[in-house]
């Protein structure tokens, strides 16, 4: 029985809801389409006046309907007519006149003026100046000075308000608005709806002013919706034009403005506080304006215009606030909007990323030449070209493949296996069989032995053919890899940690900083993200010194300043990024020296500190000296630095760079590649040497050999690269040096061992230091000669320490990172 009722009372809200929007959804066919909207606006336009005797707002509402809603131009006229017919002030002649005067001069304006838009103000203003001076001219027989001043000053309105209408009429007529409007755009709205309540001068409802009760409600409106700032102008801008309008009216503009003002302080009180703001201003302005006698008439005027204010949907006050900067559905909307581009360019990226997978493995989808099916065609293959140039024209023909075809065949792929393997016949048996059996033995062994060069140059490029599709399917998995990882990078979000941001201000204001705003991006072991707003203190480096160690005291992690923007913020405060220190740091050396002490030298190195939290260090020696092996190796690091900062694995950077050198030309000159990357989170170091010599690791006394076989970059097209894996400790020396160093020694049998007794018997663990040290013996004990290019490259490793570390001067919050994710579970 109590499911019967429930669902009974859902079918009734769900008619209601149906109904609301069929409502809703009718009004807006109503309002929009059929021009009801335009319309009302045109009625009460018509009705308007200023100054007793002025109605400046006919002639640029018709203007601006006409140039941005021309099949509404006659709706417009004919409101515009019935507004001036019913209305107090007598106007009708002028409208009918100004109307007619600005069709016609609009057709000659059209004949002889192209930029129509922007000469619409001009024609507005001419056709006002001939109407009015016509008119007074038909009534009076003449035009006086003071007739002339009117005139022109109606003229002069009309000729603002064209330019005004003509940004803020869209803002009403259209369904929706797609961007946030500007400050300017919200005072030309709001001269618009204050003009169109001029229209309504003269209605009373037991004592109040209609006009009086829909100021006080827009101004309750935009205070709620826009804060003080908002509240304000447009209680000042509303109550300018009702009293021009009206003379009596001149105290509303101080009333609606101090309205404005205090509803918008007062906002966080919700719709309660607003009201309250209009009340205080009415009680004051209307005890200074009106004494005790009249406040009561203005006290109801206010408590109307708050009932209305109640009884607003929330969902109207939501929508309006999405188009005021600065407000919370403002700033919702645009976030909305900045992650359905996000999103996109998200999706596009990862569809990118899946063409490349895909194309990837097309590429790798490659037929398996090793099968028999694929042996015995290219054996058919083989045979088919022989025969064609030895058999087709003998006359056995049909003997030998006819009557004794398996025979035959058997013989001359005997044959073929023989050449190929020992490049003549060494079996004397089948040798003598052949020459019983073919009355032509050598033409067809000639014919063979030839066919197989071409046979053995068809398969090396059906294997070149293979490599290069293995390579490509690499290189596009790389890729596709590397757009996968940026699109989640995109997707990522900052992630709520409202508990862990408010712990940090309380932390931080209560030793005396100054802290405008905290947000966490993310609290990720090794991967702190935080920014804050602060005071500004005049170069005195508190970031620095004081906030990173307070933070890194609070989150038990090293932080440290990534990048600070002084007056950043319009209050003067500054812009302060926080990221997680590296652990590790490395502090480079280098010595080199060209062949003979040239200017030009054939190795070329590089060390560079990549955005994955990476180090690399790279050394590339060309085939030869000078210039053109120094291009070689230049080029070999450029294009390795490229692919490496692009985010592409090691192994397949290197891969790429050799496919491209391998193809590019096909002259025989090589490179060699040392290339160690080094993790600045745990020192774990990568090794991939590409025919090169080896390396050295220095800690204490104890020095070790890295070392790998691979063949130099560019004299291979596919080759596996061997990739060997160290653990570096803080204050170890990591030493690579070119072929030109280590082969230096001539007298020396044993390199390895010399070499490491150099290294160990250095007093110094300056990188630089060390290999100007090394260097100058290589040089001193070759009597000075230098035979080849020389390049050492030095690196140590040591542990990254803050320059300043916190100090203990309040106990520090619990703040661990489970609690802080618990907390905002709760939250």
């Amino acid at each position: 029985m109590m499911w019967k009722v429930a669902k009974a009372k859902w079918t009734d809200w769900s008619m209601i809801g149906n109904v609301g929007k069929k409502a809703s959804a009718m009004a807006n066919t109503i309002f929009y389409q059929y021009g009801l909207l335009v319309a009302i606006i045109g009625f009460l336009l018509g009705r308007a006046m200023i100054l007793s005797e002025l109605t400046p707002f006919v002639l640029p509402y018709l203007a601006a309907v006409y140039l941005l809603k021309r099949e509404r131009a006659g709706i417009a006229a004919l409101s515009l007519v019935a507004g001036a017919l019913l209305s107090y002030h007598g106007q009708i002649v002028f409208v009918l006149a100004a109307i007619i005067t600005f069709v016609l001069v609009q057709k000659v304006v059209t004949k002889f003026i192209t930029k129509r838009t922007s000469f619409l103000p001009y024609t507005v203003f001419i056709a006002s100046m001939m109407t009015r001076l016509g008119l007074v001219y038909a009534m009076e027989g003449l035009v006086t000075n003071y007739a002339l001043m009117m005139a022109t000053v109606e003229a002069g309105l009309s000729f603002i308000l064209t330019m005004i209408f003509m940004q803020s009429v869209p803002l009403i007529t259209a369904k929706k608005i797609q961007q946030p409007l500007k400050n300017e755009e919200i005072v030309c709205l709001i001269i618009l709806l204050a003009s169109v309540m001029t229209g309504t001068i003269g209605w009373m409802m037991y004592d109040m002013t209609i006009e009086h009760i829909l100021a006080r409600y827009l101004v309750l409106l935009f205070a709620f919706v826009g804060g003080a700032a908002i509240g304000s102008t447009v209680g000042v801008v509303t109550g300018l034009i009702l009293s021009l309008a009206s003379v009596a009216s001149l105290y509303q503009m101080s009333l609606l403005a101090f309205a404005g003002l205090l509803g918008g302080l007062l906002k966080e009180g919700k719709r309660t506080g607003v009201a309250l703001g209009l009340l205080v201003g009415t009680l004051l302005i209307g005890l200074y304006s009106e004494g005790s006698a009249e406040v009561s008439v203005t006290l109801m005027e206010s408590m109307a215009a708050i009932l209305i204010f109640f009884l607003t949907p929330k969902d109207l006050i939501t929508r309006l606030a999405r188009f005021i900067p600065g407000t919370v559905e403002h700033s919702k909307e645009q976030q909305q909007y900045v992650r359905k581009i996000r999103d996109l360019t998200a999706g596009r990226v990862e569809q990118f990323s899946t063409l490349f997978q895909t194309l990837s493995s097309s590429f790798q989808a490659f037929p398996q030449t090793a099968n028999e099916e694929e042996d015995e065609r290219e054996t058919d293959y083989f045979l088919s070209n022989v025969t064609e140039k030895t058999c087709q024209t003998c006359f056995k023909k049909e003997r030998c493949w006819v009557q004794n075809f398996s025979k035959t065949y058997d013989s001359m792929q005997k044959i073929m296996t023989e050449t190929k393997e020992h490049g003549e016949i060494k079996n004397q048996m089948l040798l003598s069989e052949w020459k019983k059996l073919c009355i032509k033995p050598e033409k067809v062994i000639q014919t063979i032995a030839s066919e197989h060069e071409y046979y053995q140059v068809n398969q090396k490029l059906k294997r070149q053919v293979l490599e290069s599709r293995k390579l490509v399917a690499d290189q596009l998995l790389g890729v596709s890899r590397v757009m996968g990882d940026f699109a989640k990078e995109i997707q990522k979000e900052k992630q709520a940690h409202h508990y862990q941001e408010e712990q940090m201000l309380d932390a931080l204001r209560s030793v005396g900083l100054e802290i405008g705003h905290i947000d966490i991006y993310s609290l990720e072991k090794g991967n702190i993200e935080i920014e804050m707003s602060i005071s500004a203190d005049n170069g005195h480096g508190q970031s620095e010194k004081v906030i990173a160690p307070l933070l890194s005291d609070i989150v038990n992690e090293t932080v440290v300043v990534k990048q600070e923007e002084p007056d950043f913020y319009p209050n003067g405060y500054s812009h302060v990024s926080f990221n997680s220190i590296k652990q590790f740091v490395v502090e480079t050396g280098v010595a080199h020296v060209a062949k003979g002490g040239a200017w030009v030298s054939g190795d070329c190195y590089s060390t560079i500190e990549l955005g994955s939290g990476k180090y690399a260090i790279a050394i590339s020696d060309g085939m030869g000296n000078g210039e053109r092996a120094h291009l070689e190796s230049n080029e070999t690091l450029q294009l390795l630095q490229k692919i490496l900062q692009s985010g592409i694995e090691e192994t397949i950077a290197i891969k790429s760079v050799n496919s491209v050198l391998s193809l590019r030309s096909t002259d025989e000159i090589f490179s060699t590649l040392d290339l160690a990357m080094i993790d600045l989170q745990d020192a774990t170091t990568k090794f991939l040497k590409i025919g090169s010599i080896p390396s050295f690791i220095k800690r204490g006394s104890n020095v070790t050999k890295v070392e790998a076989n691979n063949l130099p970059i560019g004299m291979l097209q596919e080759f596996d690269v061997d990739v060997v894996s160290e653990q570096l400790k803080a204050g170890d020396l990591l030493i690579m040096m070119s072929d030109g160093i280590y082969d230096a020694p001539k007298h020396v049998e044993n390199k390895e061992m010399w070499m490491k007794r150099v290294i160990n018997e250095l007093k110094t663990d300056d990188p630089q230091e060390v290999a100007d040290l090394l260097l100058e013996k290589i040089i001193r004990s070759e009597q000075g000669s230098i035979n080849d290019d020389m390049t050492v490259i030095v690196a140590k490793v040591k542990r990254n320490t803050p320059k300043w570390a916190a100090i203990p001067l309040y106990k520090a919050p619990s703040f661990t990172r489970k609690k802080a994710q618990r907390a905002a579970s709760f939250s």
